[in-house]
């Protein structure tokens, strides 16, 4: 929703009762109290969920969050919200949640995630009053942006959000670089020297994209993984995709480790899902 002046709609109560109950947040022990592992290494950046009708806004504010390092998935209103939060290959840190929407309010929505869930929210709204913000947060929203806001001052909101709440304790200090090798189906991925040996020896090129891919491939064996995440991926490499662009490169990346024709397929497409990486994964 932008914040124009004039610009005042009713939201329509709708009262939902989610088919199954909103999903959690991660529950990870903070960092200083666990080893880190090689999936720490390869883990994706905080993932916000921005909930925003207003087209230019939402895509301002995803591309000033990606440029600082979240991962970012979009949404229009409740309906999409609701579906982003179903994906079992989707997990979210923290919701950017603007206040009128169409449809479910920005209210209505968080009442209806509080009731078993407890994933970190912050309103966007151009209502500055007092009372509205008293209103969210005692609604159980984590903290409250008002249009208009700078960007390093929404960064730094989400990211004493995401501290506070320890729902990404990955993004609060940065991991050590990975070190030894991945294998699978008898390649051979070096982390440090970022080389692909081939179960015959030879070395295969791969670009940035490529590897980043296939690291993410690798990082997540066996789970479903969207063309939304792979993208996030992809464009610190070759900056703004859509889905297709996506498909190429999984196709490029399968022409280099499935070479052989007839040859079991490592990465299958999942219908209407994405794509997962089906090999086993070890670390040495």
């Amino acid at each position: 929703m932008s914040g124009r002046a004039g610009d005042r709609r009713v939201a329509t109560p709708v009262f939902f009762q989610p088919a199954e109950p909103w999903p959690s947040v991660r529950g990870k022990p903070p960092v200083s109290e666990r080893e880190p592992t090689l999936r720490d290494a390869l883990a994706p950046q905080p993932h916000i969920l921005v909930v925003e009708d207003d087209g230019e806004m939402r895509h301002l504010i995803a591309r000033h969050l990606r440029d600082n390092g979240f991962t970012v998935t979009p949404a229009r209103d409740g309906r999409e919200m609701r579906e982003v939060l179903r994906t079992p290959a989707i997990a979210i840190d923290l919701i950017l949640l603007d206040v009128m929407l169409p449809g479910a309010s920005g209210v209505e929505l968080l009442k209806e995630l509080r009731a078993s869930s407890r994933i970190p929210v912050v309103f966007l709204t151009a209502r500055a009053e007092e009372m509205d913000r008293v209103l969210g947060l005692e609604f159980g929203a984590d903290d409250y942006v008002v249009k208009p806001f700078g960007r390093r001052e929404l960064v730094a909101r989400l990211r004493a959000v995401l501290r506070r709440t320890g729902a990404a304790p990955e993004a609060q200090s940065a991991p050590a670089a990975p070190v030894g090798e991945l294998t699978f189906d008898g390649w051979a991925l070096s982390l440090g020297r970022r080389e692909l040996t081939a179960p015959d020896g030879s070395l295969v090129d791969l670009s940035g994209a490529e590897f980043d891919l296939l690291m993410a491939f690798l990082a997540h064996p066996h789970r479903v993984l969207s063309r939304e995440e792979l993208l996030e991926t992809a464009r610190r490499r070759i900056g703004d995709l859509f889905d297709r662009s996506i498909d190429v490169l999984v196709s490029r990346l399968r022409r280099k480790i499935e070479p052989l024709e007839g040859s079991p397929p490592l990465i299958k497409t999942v219908r209407g899902a994405g794509y997962v990486f089906v090999a086993e994964v070890g670390h040495r």
